[in-house]
């Protein structure tokens, strides 16, 4: 574990998380207005009823591109974001209240780049599909046991079955505008 991270710790879904992002968002879209060139979305295990989920709001802000939108960093540090350099050449990416004790992710991210499109197609295919969210919830919950001390390797060994996931919501049509009809139950 980084010096201090605090260990991984999944909490069961809470109902009050899509609340906790409609809050959240009304602040953020006041701030990010400039630069935003799609709505926000919540993305991650939060936003997918159910799921056991570390509790962090994860937010993706849609932008232009991630150089016009660099003059954000600073404008979302009124909210209390934190910026960290990490995979600057893909997004920025922000975490509140601190890096050891987190709330919310904020992901700014170039909209119709794979970045912005396969978290979305996860989203909408883990809540069209519960018996898959189930699936990821017990690989999560063994993971977070295995790696409690190391969220990058936790991460990491979650990417093979997200990745799955995310290619079979693709080629399904979720990511898109406009989603799939759900499965007849």
């Amino acid at each position: 574990m980084t010096s201090g991270e605090a260990p991984i710790e999944l909490a069961s879904y809470d109902p009050a998380w899509p609340a906790r992002f409609r809050t959240e968002s009304r602040d953020l879209q006041r701030v990010l207005a400039p630069w935003l060139a799609a709505p926000l979305e919540h993305i991650g295990s939060t936003a997918v009823p159910g799921l056991a989920a570390k509790p962090v709001i994860d937010i993706m802000a849609g932008v232009s591109n991630l150089d016009v939108s660099r003059p954000a960093i600073e404008a979302v540090a009124v909210l209390g974001y934190c910026y960290f350099p990490y995979r600057p050449h893909l997004e920025h990416w922000f975490c509140k209240p601190s890096p050891a004790f987190r709330t919310h992710h904020l992901h700014l991210v170039p909209v119709g780049t794979a970045q912005w499109i396969r978290p979305i197609a996860f989203r909408e295919y883990l809540k069209a599909h519960p018996d898959v969210a189930r699936d990821y919830d017990e690989l999560k919950r063994e993971l977070a046991a295995r790696f409690r001390f190391d969220r990058e390797a936790y991460t990491d060994a979650k990417g093979p079955f997200i990745d799955a996931v995310t290619e079979k919501a693709l080629a399904s049509g979720y990511g898109l505008k406009e989603p799939p009809e759900s499965p007849a139950p």
